[in-house]
């Protein structure tokens, strides 16, 4: 599985706190997903971020 963050990213790090191994703060201040498939051991709190996002700005890629 993959995510993408969206243009509604308020940078709020929510996400990198929880899983800086999928997701990374921007110079611009806002959230980025790696591009690679999320690994396994990763997988839940990968997950967690998503449902956690105060803005829903992490979605699933197929």
């Amino acid at each position: 599985m993959k995510y993408d963050v969206n243009d509604e990213c308020i940078g709020c790090g929510m996400c990198n706190g929880i899983c800086p191994e999928v997701f990374e703060m921007t110079e611009d201040g806002v959230a980025k997903a790696i591009e690679s498939d999320v690994l396994p051991e990763y997988e839940e709190s990968a997950q967690e971020a998503k449902d956690g996002c105060p803005v829903s700005a992490i979605e699933e890629k197929i």
